[in-house]
């Protein structure tokens, strides 16, 4: 899949994006099944399928705990990839492995592309690897049209935003604040600004994650971004709320699409 042209596809039908985001193995495999049925029914157009690792340096403390308590459990790069293989081969929309280079340096980098290409991903992040460091894998990934997905934060300089916008591929994902995830992002002229910085740096799609938790939160970033990232809410209102109010929250995001 042509992840750019997939995007730009769908944004002919809604005004923003919206992909979500779940810990593989927490609360359970089980879980996570059925979180993905929501985000099927719903119709997200995008989702991270975060693989749990020890040091999360990217995530608050709601995803660490979360991390945590997957490899507690015993959650395995076997189960990882079993479970995206039976969701991509289930719903529809594009799958990205999220997790941390480990992964990609324990399996080496051909093993690791052959594990996604053949887990139907379309895609990966990770948030630890400096692009200077990926060409190797970068390069393998072209050749099985994976697409390494780059990240922008608030403290690079512009002319690190161009070195970064220069490896591009599918979209970029755009850091909206300085810190891990999970706190609240204020949609503000100050994040705008930041936003053009990254627009100026690349001709990707961009996608904007850290701090989004609301169908509000959606329509304040049509015509800025591309896609809006919801991650962490999600997954505090599936422990604190239940299956019925994650509906509600998915429901709300999918109508801050329009």
């Amino acid at each position: 899949m042509n992840l750019e042209s997939y995007i730009r596809e769908r944004l002919g039908e809604r005004k923003v994006l919206l992909m979500t985001h779940l810990i593989a193995g927490y609360p359970s495999l089980e879980e996570n099944w059925r979180m993905l049925e929501i985000m099927g029914e719903v119709g997200v157009d995008l989702v991270e399928l975060q693989m749990p690792f020890s040091e999360p340096v990217a995530d608050g403390p709601t995803f660490a705990r979360a991390n945590q308590s997957a490899l507690e459990k015993g959650i395995s790069l076997t189960q990882y990839f079993d479970l995206m293989k039976r969701s991509t081969r289930q719903f529809t929309f594009p799958h990205l492995m999220m997790g941390y280079y480990n992964t990609a340096f324990r399996l080496g980098h051909g093993a690791y592309c052959d594990a996604l290409s053949d887990g139907g991903s379309v895609g990966y992040i990770l948030p630890d690897l400096p692009v200077e460091e990926g060409e190797e894998l970068f390069e393998l990934s072209r050749e099985r049209e994976l697409h390494p997905i780059q990240l922008m934060t608030p403290t690079n300089t512009d002319q690190r935003l161009a070195e970064i916008g220069q490896r591009a591929a599918g979209f970029v994902y755009v850091v909206a604040r300085r810190g891990v995830t999970g706190s609240r992002t204020e949609i503000d002229p100050e994040l705008f600004s930041f936003v053009e910085r990254c627009r100026r740096a690349t001709n990707v799609p961009l996608a904007l994650g850290f701090g989004l938790g609301s169908g509000a939160d959606l329509k304040r970033l049509q015509g800025t971004v591309e896609i809006g990232i919801v991650g962490s809410q999600l997954l505090r209102v599936w422990e604190e709320e239940g299956e019925s109010a994650y509906v509600d929250l998915l429901r709300d995001l999918g109508e801050g699409r329009y």
